[in-house]
């Protein structure tokens, strides 16, 4: 497909996680892709639950699911849908499909059907079901055991491929004969995942199905289905995996967490967005853009086909622009929650402005927390660092600073001149009065100009840390 061809029916695109883990980041960049994709040819988005593993589906994972979305403003059109509370559509399409012949009983167990594995295995075969229970034209089909329950099997077609041009793969084929009749019901007639996919995505009309590259195995196995019912095909896209900076899967030792801690880490989600949206997808060479853009240009070209490689130090460039970018006062709401999770309430409204002096310096919001905490809260230095600023020739210099901002107007001009008195009485060089009071008020010696920082705290707060030297 190109940004030109035009749509036979209405984009509506889907995001289908499972409920067993959180959100995480590859699932969260699938979603994304496929929202901008609907977003930009004015289609539906809709939010669909996979929960038909009951034994590892969690509460807790489907409520982190939505909180996700949530917090990155992927807003859905329809759902949740819980595939749990479909079952009877599930088992009434199963039970048509065994009425047309498209699905069979299986009554295999599972030794029977490992001893078929090994015994092809040991034949040099590709280990499959051999059909024994698949009904056919003059094959008498064993007497069912007593008391066993069957599993139901999709009677795969025999013969032929298998095709579909792939939004980012191009044309993959696969022949028929690679495939064996898939279990779509277990023995308690529970349908199973690929079943399910099938008719979720035929009763909520999916135009575009934009996946991970590790379903296109199932593909095949899907669209086979699809036809059985004859149901229109949804468009395909297999989008490669996201790797670690180490060339393998990306896993938790990389950063592969909920998404939601990357929220409790300080990132923005406009710079999460921009920054999944370039892993796998590019708009010529540019970077940063904003979410409005990006529908803009989402049109499902431009999909890389080989896997794209997290990098933790440019999502770190990508949020810090961000909160360079930000208004001061869109960002303090931002950095006051973090500061709560370390400990430090805010009482006033100095926040705002501390934001503004020290986002230059910050790739996190918690890192922009850190520095605003020492306004609020007690800090505590280096001891090498402080012994090593905080001599017996600077002291007498920081004393006479206390004396000279007790009494001073509490502007930026005016503490810049109390500066300049003290290092004009005393001698000394603006580096050693300037570190040396830095760490007595944040601990460290590193900070944006003395006077600024000084304005941001409260006189009496300033007076009491300079004593202590």
């Amino acid at each position: 497909m190109t940004p030109e061809t035009p749509m036979t029916r209405k984009v509506r695109t889907r995001i289908a996680p499972s409920p067993t883990g959180f959100l995480h980041l590859g699932t969260a960049r699938t979603a994304l892709f496929s929202w901008a994709f609907a977003r930009h040819f004015g289609g539906d988005f809709i939010l669909r639950i996979e929960d038909t593993d009951v034994a590892r589906s969690t509460q807790e994972a489907v409520d982190q699911i939505i909180a996700a979305m949530r917090w990155l403003d992927l807003g859905y059109d329809e759902g949740p849908f819980y595939q749990m509370q479909r079952l009877e559509r599930y088992r009434a399409v199963i039970d048509q499909m065994l009425v047309d012949g498209t699905a069979y009983h299986c009554y295999c167990q599972p030794d029977e059907l490992e001893a078929m594995r090994e015994a092809q295995r040991a034949r040099g075969d590709k280990p499959r079901y051999d059909g024994r229970w698949r009904p056919e034209p003059g094959k008498e089909l064993p007497v069912p055991p007593p008391g066993v329950a069957p599993v139901v099997r999709f009677r795969n077609p025999l013969d032929g491929d298998v095709s579909w041009d792939d939004l980012v793969k191009g044309r993959i084929t696969i022949s028929n004969r690679e495939l064996d009749d898939l279990i779509i019901a277990r023995p308690d007639g529970t349908p199973t995942y690929n079943f399910c996919v099938v008719v979720d995505d035929w009763d909520m009309q999916i135009s575009h199905v934009l996946r991970g590259d590790d379903h296109v195995n199932n593909t095949p196995r899907q669209i086979n289905i699809l036809r059985a019912l004859g149901a229109e095909l949804p468009v395909y896209g297999h989008v490669p995996m996201i790797l670690g900076p180490d060339g393998d899967k990306l896993s938790k030792r990389h950063g592969a967490v909920s998404v939601m801690q990357y929220e409790e880490a300080g990132y923005l989600p406009e710079a999460m967005i921009n920054y999944l949206s370039r892993l796998g997808w590019s708009h010529g060479d540019d970077e940063l853009f904003d979410r409005a853009q990006l529908v803009q240009w989402f049109d499902g070209a431009h999909l890389a086909k080989s896997p794209a490689q997290w990098d933790a130090a440019k999502l770190n460039w990508v949020n810090a622009q961000y909160i360079k970018a930000m208004a001061d006062d869109v960002l303090a709401p931002m950095v006051a929650p973090q500061m709560q999770r370390l400990g430090v309430q805010v009482t006033d409204g100095r926040l705002v402005a501390i934001c503004g002096l020290f986002k230059d310096r910050c790739d996190t919001t918690v890192a922009l927390a850190q520095w605003a905490c020492g306004f609020y809260a007690p800090v505590k230095a280096d001891p090498a660092e402080r012994e090593r600023l905080v001599t017996e020739a600077v002291r007498p210099a920081v004393a006479l600073l206390a004396d000279k901002l007790a009494d001073c107007d509490w502007t930026r001009a005016a503490i810049a001149s109390a500066i300049k008195e003290v290092l004009a009485a005393t001698g000394l060089k603006m580096p050693q009065l300037a570190m040396a009071a830095r760490v007595l008020l944040l601990g460290t010696s590193q900070t944006p100009s003395l006077d600024a920082v000084i304005e941001l705290f409260l006189r009496e707060e300033v007076i009491a840390r300079l004593r202590t030297a």
